[in-house]
């Protein structure tokens, strides 16, 4: 329930902080989640060719949740022996596999960084440490066996970074400082590590490279694109309109073509402060569009930027994509405005037919939209100068979903149809910045929470991640997101005509409904889908180089609609299997899996694991309280006392040697 004097949904005190984020939510601030086309009927469409309707009857009630006899041989593209699904303090991962820590948060990134001391953080330190939860991971190859690895820091658990520090939001951040708010900070953004393969295939990170870098909440930026130096973007540190401090919550992101990185910016409001001040901001209408002021955090408390009051053109210079470039750390990040404002989830490309590069984004809310961006020019793999500022000029475009399934790519374009001076946008600046708005006037689809948005480069198939939506109702569903309070998700499979991902059309279905194919929630899997195989809230996802496409989930928790672990499954796309799940990876209790990326030859896999001992751990029958830095659920993945938990990537790999899966 939202407050009526308050822009922020109230707080459940027995939510972990990463519940709560996502409870912050619940309050869509999109007014027009109404469905965009007449008596849909809600439930065509659901699956086709192998998981057409007997398929379906048979995956979900006919057969028992076990490893099926009738099963045909080889049916799936997946050869692993999948593990079994649950909470413990652990992870895990399949038979025949390892799964090795390849750099925690505190672990040192820069030469000069100081060993971690969990007792006696400075912002100092931190911002030459690894950061903390890390979301994204990209690899950007050097060579056969060097590479850089790129990663999100995406926020912050205060209680689990600080000592005798508990739950600030619910208790008006009494314990926090402007000491403890400038470790925050540091702690944000991102990390550019060079790392080597070295004996039995396994990478480490080198130590003192000069490629090291971290990015964090004050690195300085350029703005560039349409919105660079309009007076909505002008600050008093910032007059030009062109210079901004940092980037925060940073989600999923991209490697382009050419080898940048980019990073997503997604949940900006909840730095916010300035509530009071709200209704009369010149900007009202859009700041509560993108639900500014959260105030998450007690950033606006000690850091002037973060109140509207004070600044009110702040939030305007995030929610934002910036690319950096990883190969030269003494350079300065881009957000490039070409590509519209709005809680990025992801930015994943894919290079068109005609050279073009097309890059797929979702606007992670309920109700929301999903994005594609084509730009102008072709790419250029002989000139890496001559794609420096691709980014800059092109066509973003917002997706309607039809019930006869279709998909129109809509472009935001000032001037054309009802992106004009008379509905408020004075030019492109204007349509970019406010890009829910333009997307709300066009009649895109609303949808349930779309995260990453994952092109693959060897079909020509696109699969969004609609990690669900328990606020959709009956009146609201439509034919893209078909069920009422959703609160397990699913994913959509976009084919683009003849490869062409610039087209105008394209034709969408569904490839999977989440959830447990036992219960009575909808749930549609392919038929080698055991009771280890489906899973909830589909976030972000990976191709191997096999054109495979694997899946990390966020909202696999103890006490949830799955009561399980989060983690990574293999899905089938083609053939007999296809819509079948297996489970590959589990995390800890409390941890969410992101950022799964494969080297180029398949034979290794990176993953993210991000705020262990925090979700659910309140409802686990071992635990039964809320974490914090003393008390935590689990201590991974160092398990020793006095370390808390702490967000890692993770290197797996094939015993023997080979490609994963």
């Amino acid at each position: 329930m939202t407050n009526a004097t308050s822009n922020r949904p109230a707080i459940d005190r027995r939510l972990s902080r990463d519940r709560r984020l996502e409870h912050a939510d619940d309050s869509p601030t999109n007014p027009s989640a109404a469905p965009r086309f007449a008596d849909v009927l809600a439930r065509r469409r659901f699956l086709k060719g192998a998981l057409a309707a007997g398929a379906v009857a048979a995956a979900a009630t006919a057969l028992p949740l076990v490893q099926r006899e009738a099963r045909a041989a080889g049916a799936s593209g997946f050869t692993f022996r999948e593990i079994e699904a649950g909470v413990d303090a652990a992870h895990h991962v399949a038979e025949g596999y390892d799964a090795d820590i390849l750099i925690r948060w505190g672990d040192p990134v820069e030469a000069d960084a100081p060993a971690f001391d969990p007792q006696n953080q400075t912002a100092a330190a931190q911002a030459k440490q690894f950061g903390y939860n890390n979301d994204y991971v990209g690899v950007a190859p050097l060579s056969e066996d060097r590479a850089l690895l790129c990663v999100n820091h995406e926020y912050t658990n205060e209680e689990l970074m600080f000592p005798g520090v508990g739950d600030q939001e619910d208790a008006g951040f009494k314990d926090m400082t402007a000491d403890l708010v400038a470790i925050e900070q540091a702690a944000h953004g991102g990390s550019v590590l060079e790392i080597r393969r070295g004996a039995a295939g396994k990478w480490f990170v080198v130590q003192g490279s000069p490629y090291n870098r971290r990015i964090t909440a004050n690195t300085p930026m350029r703005v560039s694109g349409p919105a660079a130096g309009h007076d909505r973007l002008k600050t008093a540190a910032d007059p030009a309109g062109t210079q901004v401090l940092g980037t925060i919550n940073n989600c999923a992101g991209g490697i382009t073509p050419w080898g940048t990185y980019l990073m997503a910016e997604e949940n900006f409001h909840g730095y916010f402060w300035g509530e009071e001040a709200l209704d009369a901001h010149p900007e009202a209408a859009s700041l509560k569009r993108y639900g500014v002021p959260g105030q998450w955090y007690a950033w606006g408390k000690f850091d002037e930027r973060f109140d509207i009051a004070r600044h009110p053109n702040e939030p305007n210079r995030f929610g934002w994509v910036v690319e950096v470039d990883p190969k030269d750390p003494t350079s300065t990040p881009v957000k490039r405005t070409a590509l519209g404002r709005f809680k990025h989830e992801g930015a994943e490309s894919i290079v068109n037919r005609d050279g073009r590069v097309v890059l797929y984004m979702g606007d992670d809310q309920r109700f929301d939209y999903v994005y594609r961006f084509v730009t102008a020019r072709a790419y250029d793999p002989a000139n890496p100068v001559a794609n420096r500022d691709l980014l800059d000029d092109g066509e973003l475009s917002v997706a309607r979903f039809d019930a006869d399934g279709t998909v129109h790519w809509m472009p935001l374009v000032h001037g054309q149809g009802p992106l004009t001076a008379a509905n408020g946008f004075q030019s492109q600046a204007d349509v970019l910045i406010d890009a829910r708005l333009a997307a709300d006037l066009l009649g895109a689809t609303p949808m349930d929470r779309p995260e990453d948005v994952q092109p693959n480069a060897a079909t020509g198939k696109v699969y969004v991640m609609l990690t669900n939506n328990s606020k959709r109702t009956a009146k609201q569903v439509n034919a893209a997101n078909p069920r009422p309070e959703n609160g397990h998700g699913h994913i959509i499979e976009i084919s683009a005509p003849y490869g062409d991902h610039a087209a105008a059309s394209m034709t969408w279905e569904m490839l999977v409904m989440c959830g447990d194919p036992a219960g009575d929630v909808g749930a549609q899997w392919g038929p080698e889908t055991t009771a280890n195989g489906w899973f909830t809230d589909p976030d972000n996802a990976a191709v191997d180089p096999s054109g495979r496409l694997w899946i990390s989930t966020d909202g696999n928790r103890p006490g949830s609609h799955s009561n399980r672990c989060d983690g990574l499954w293999a899905l089938d796309t083609e053939g007999p299997a296809r819509g079948s799940g297996r489970h590959f990876f589990r995390c800890p209790v409390g941890a969410e899996l992101c950022g799964p990326v494969f080297t180029d030859d398949g034979e290794t896999l990176f993953v993210a694991v991000q705020h262990p001992a925090d979700a659910g751990v309140s409802k686990w029958a071992e635990f039964g309280r809320v974490s914090s830095f003393d008390d935590p659920a689990t201590r991974w993945p160092d398990f020793q006392d006095g370390m808390p938990p702490r967000p890692s990537v993770v290197m797996i790999t094939k015993q023997g040697g080979g490609p994963i899966g």
